[in-house]
């Protein structure tokens, strides 16, 4: 996350010259990077906290039976769907409220098309934050496994995923990191930006017709 931090600063600060400096783009574009960036990692760092929490729950549940664990599982995983989902409404909704009621209070009302062009932008920050999620936790999660494998399993003849293998350990983290948090992020980023598409459309076809843009948020 501090790297993220950095690379965000660094790509906010040339958004900032691009739309105040050269007047290429919109001026919400860059807050709209770093709040899909924020909302990104927050779902990310849920998903990450819940699994870690969850899992020896689940081991301990599965000791009983089948059911328990599975009970535990399934909802310590659906943490991570309803975390995406519900923080990409939520950004979605607070980025209409600012560009369709707060901005024409201090300056020419945007049209339709041009608030949902924008809101589009924050797909932006949550495909940088799912990058380093992805590829970080990847890397950290193939480097482990197969280290796990032809070491442990090759060399020592110790079982998969055996506690006295210390690469398990890594392996559980960049699982954690890479499937929780990066998939998080990536999907964070796809239904924001699938259902922000969905308004772009809704604002091309009903130019004056605010209620049209209802419809994919609903579905969400």
């Amino acid at each position: 996350y501090k790297v993220v931090a950095g690379f965000f600063a660094v790509i906010f600060a040339l958004l900032l010259f691009m739309a105040f400096g050269l007047n290429v783009q919109s001026a919400w574009v860059p807050f709209a990077f770093l709040s899909g960036g924020l909302f990104s990692g927050l779902a990310g760092w849920f998903g990450m906290k819940t699994a870690t929490l969850a899992s020896n729950r689940t081991a301990a549940g599965a000791e009983k039976s089948l059911n328990d664990g599975l009970q535990v599982a399934f909802r310590s995983g659906a943490v991570m769907g309803l975390s995406v989902v519900g923080l990409g409404l939520l950004d979605i909704v607070v980025w209409f409220f600012i560009l369709y009621w707060l901005v024409p209070m201090f300056a020419s009302p945007l049209s339709l098309e041009e608030i949902t062009v924008t809101m589009l932008c924050f797909g932006m920050g949550a495909r940088s934050q799912a990058l380093f999620a992805r590829v970080g936790g990847g890397i950290f999660t193939k480097a482990a496994d197969d280290g796990a494998d032809l070491v442990g399993k090759v060399e020592q003849n110790i079982p998969e995923d055996d506690a006295r293998n210390p690469a398990t350990i890594a392996d559980n983290v960049g699982d954690n990191v890479g499937d929780v948090a990066g998939m998080g992020a990536d999907l964070f980023g796809s239904c924001a930006e699938s259902t922000c598409a969905a308004l772009v459309i809704g604002a091309v076809a009903f130019a004056t017709n605010t209620e049209a843009l209802l419809f994919p948020i609903l579905i969400s």
